[in-house]
């Protein structure tokens, strides 16, 4: 499902900021709060942005309902890649992140997936089958990858069925972790964990069909304090150009035209 891009429509004072090319300013380090989904992604694109501007990128990863009570507690970050839109709305509302800086950088995709081969089906008919003891996913209230996989499970009318065997990791990379040591035996991860270029790379998957569950539409706000920061404003552009993009669909997700 591809998702309208808005128009990033900003104040003059950023504007100014973004105007800049990106090796021109003064190296400097920029502080991002990153959805534990975009981990590997975003590691890559910090060192294409590292390279090209100078700048450092300390990138810092969780669950974005907890990196969202970070930032409201005063952690000092510049920049917040959400797996969701509404945290980053949250933020605006709270004045503590730049209404006309969010942008939607990557659309999410949930899998079924399995570390055994030939366990997940093609049709997540093993959702029904029993033939599991354990089943992983996040924390719905924490993750919105965790809720996307709750509404997946309700549209199959299987969730009261399989919730004596959720095993519940505080971020998607918990629950990726779970699955991965066997302590379950499938779970619910971001395809980005699971796929690379259109190809699974270990294990077994079934992607889940998009209408099963609400889009995971991932928002970026730069926040507050990082009005003036030219490192943060130059990461921001570095997001919408051809390099980062690649990355992004390298990985799995959708992006907004």
């Amino acid at each position: 499902m591809q998702i309208p891009f808005r128009m990033w429509c900003v104040p003059s004072a950023i504007l100014c900021l973004l105007s800049f090319p990106l090796g021109i300013a003064q190296a400097d380090e920029v502080h991002v709060a990153v959805a534990a989904n975009f981990t590997e992604p975003m590691q890559q694109i910090a060192s294409a942005f590292e390279r090209e501007t100078g700048n450092t990128v300390k990138a810092s990863f969780g669950s974005t309902g907890l990196l969202y009570a970070q930032i409201s507690n005063g952690a000092p970050f510049e920049i917040l890649l959400a797996a969701d839109s509404a945290t980053p709305r949250k933020l605006v509302a709270q004045g503590l992140a730049i209404a006309s800086s969010e942008f939607p950088y990557a659309i999410g995709r949930l899998v079924l997936w399995s570390a055994k081969t030939g366990m997940v089906d093609a049709r997540g008919a093993v959702l029904r089958s029993g033939k599991f003891s354990h089943l992983a996913y996040c924390d719905p209230k924490l993750a919105p990858y965790g809720a996307a996989a709750v509404a997946a499970m309700r549209s199959l009318a299987a969730y009261g069925a399989l919730k004596p065997r959720l095993v519940e990791g505080q971020s998607i990379s918990q629950a990726y972790q779970f699955v991965a040591s066997g302590a379950a035996d499938l779970g619910f991860v971001a395809m980005s964990q699971t796929f690379r270029r259109g190809r699974l790379r270990s294990g077994s998957a079934w992607i889940v069909p998009q209408e099963r569950y609400p889009p995971i539409r991932q928002d970026a706000v730069l926040l507050r304090a990082a009005v003036d920061h030219r490192a943060a404003a130059a990461f921001l552009r570095f997001l919408h150009s051809s390099r980062a993009r690649a990355i992004i669909r390298d990985y799995g997700y959708g992006l907004s035209e």
